[in-house]
């Protein structure tokens, strides 16, 4: 007959792992990065704006600052930023090229760029940090063109042609105008952000790929 050895509560304490600790975010840090990137992206228009060909929807600058909020931020700091930056313009700031502010921007030609600038920013993100801590150039390239060209076309193109009454073909053929520049702002993020994730590292966490994930727990199954 086997005897049990009864366990006290300061064995289990002495014998159960503790969870790791989770690192306390720094929240006064966090704000300082997020007001200082919406007022980059203010800055970003004081150049003014450019209008081709009498486009309804302004050439600015602004672009690349969504584009480095969320390439050095990361998804949730970057979209905290342009909301913080938007949020500015509708109580009236004049923030946006040209002097524009008021509610009445949300209403106009470009309201779909604005809300698509928080997709862009959130995809910029989310892909930065699985490209950390290496940053290659190349994924990064082809990352941030999908979040600051394709997400923010997505919803910026169709909103236009709602709001104008322009075919939606016409206007997907007119946005072709803003690629140039948008391709410039492109190469220029993820040149800077390469130098500064260099630089500090660790301004992002550094994230697995979903589809990674997936193949680790298919790996581990098999094993067991």
């Amino acid at each position: 007959m086997s005897s049990a050895r009864s366990t006290s509560p300061s064995d289990t304490d002495a014998n159960t792992p503790l969870p790791a600790a989770r690192p306390r975010r720094n929240t006064a840090r966090d704000l300082a990065q997020i007001a200082v990137f919406a007022a980059l992206i203010a800055a970003l228009g004081l150049p003014g704006a450019l209008n081709i060909g009498g486009a309804a929807v302004p050439i600015t600058f602004q672009t690349l600052g969504v584009m480095l909020a969320g390439a050095i931020l990361g998804a949730r700091k970057g979209v905290l930023s342009v909301t913080l930056f938007l949020t500015l313009v509708a109580v009236g700031l004049p923030l946006l090229s040209g002097g524009r502010g008021g509610l009445g921007v949300f209403v106009g030609p470009s309201v779909g760029y604005l809300i698509g600038w928080l997709l862009g920013a959130a995809v910029i993100g989310w892909a930065t940090a699985r490209l950390l801590p290496r940053y290659a150039i190349a994924p990064a390239l082809g990352w941030t063109a999908l979040g600051g060209i394709v997400a923010i076309y997505l919803i910026g193109v169709p909103v236009f042609a709602a709001i104008t009454g322009t075919p939606l073909g016409a206007a997907l053929l007119g946005s072709t105008v803003f690629l140039p520049g948008d391709i410039l702002k492109v190469v220029v993020t993820v040149l800077v952000a390469k130098g500064v994730h260099r630089a500090w590292p660790g301004l992002i966490e550094s994230r697995q790929w979903p589809w990674a994930r997936r193949a680790g727990q298919t790996g581990s199954g098999e094993t067991e």
